[in-house]
């Protein structure tokens, strides 16, 4: 079964991530993992992961809405003390296995990194170039990024075994 998540589960597997490995998450590094977690669902799964969209910010890739949800960190460590081992586990057990399997490839990938260097990767990806062209390096946006663009640029990557 493939369903479409809520940006709220697939954002709180990864602050759960970032509980249970005691690496901090930052709203920046947090926009950017979901936005790589929907991309390669795109690429491999041929499905969207969630419905929100992204939008083409200044520091890259964004949901308006996720952005809220935790702006009152800043640039700070999100702090949700309420995501322990024992709701990741059972929030894990929600998230259909081929899903659980591109959330892995995503953490392995991208997790360890800081969020400037996701910000700094998505930076030199078409979906996010393409979308913001016509506007200075510093200019707001909020053009969304399309799904078929982010799709049609991670599917180029994806080795069919």
């Amino acid at each position: 079964m493939k369903k479409v998540y809520s940006y709220k589960v697939i954002a709180d597997y990864f602050i759960a991530l970032s509980n249970e490995t005691q690496s901090p998450i930052t709203n920046l590094k947090l926009q950017k993992l979901v936005f790589y977690a929907q991309a390669w669902n795109l690429a491999i799964l041929k499905k969207e992961l969630i419905a929100e969209d992204f939008e083409a910010w200044v520091h890259g890739p964004v949901i308006p809405e996720l952005y809220k949800d935790y702006s009152s960190f800043g640039w700070k460590p999100i702090l949700r003390e309420d995501l322990t081992s024992e709701v990741f586990s059972e929030l894990k057990k929600t998230i259909d296995d081929e899903v659980l399997k591109v959330l892995g490839e995503v953490e392995y990938e991208y997790f360890g990194l800081q969020a400037y260097e996701l910000e700094k990767l998505t930076h030199n990806e078409d979906p996010w170039i393409l979308t913001r062209v016509g506007l200075t390096e510093d200019q707001p946006s909020n053009k969304i990024i399309s799904k078929e663009l982010i799709s049609a640029y991670y599917s180029k990557f994806v080795v069919n075994e």
